[in-house]
């Protein structure tokens, strides 16, 4: 289940509107209805707690589950190079900080988990771009 479908089976069961999501946690309307919509596929993880502890719920309601497996799925495409390129990002063992406070174990997985999907998505656009490119230029 996405976390779109996440928050709405939330917004159904406790009788809340966008508009009343949005005024109560802080998050702008235009950011709750893009993420309702799925128009914003990466929530940014500052709104996703907001609304986690609005409806009372921890952070990993909405982002386990939400891309099974993502953290060790490989796409296909993927070469080796690209492989060994996210092993070294994710491998970098610098402290993770979020407002001058460090960040613990669970919430530094979460972001890897996030940081996954989002490697393997600029990866693939950009290389889809590189293709594009060439095609024009034959």
């Amino acid at each position: 289940m996405e976390i779109a479908d996440k928050i709405l089976e939330l917004m159904k069961e406790n009788g809340v509107t966008k508009y009343r999501l949005a005024k109560e946690t802080g998050v702008s309307y235009t950011g709750v209805t893009k993420i309702l919509s799925g128009q914003t596929k990466h929530p940014q993880i500052d709104s996703i707690k907001l609304i986690a502890d609005y409806f009372n719920k921890p952070l990993t309601y909405f982002t386990d589950e939400a891309n099974p497996n993502q953290a060790n799925q490989v796409p296909e495409w993927a070469t080796s190079k690209d492989k060994r390129d996210f092993k070294k990002m994710l491998e970098d063992d610098g402290e993770l900080m979020f407002d001058g406070v460090p960040l613990d174990e669970n919430d530094k997985n979460r972001i890897k988990d996030m940081l996954t999907g989002l490697f393997w998505e600029a990866k693939q656009m950009n290389k889809q771009a590189r293709k594009k490119s060439k095609d024009n230029n034959e």
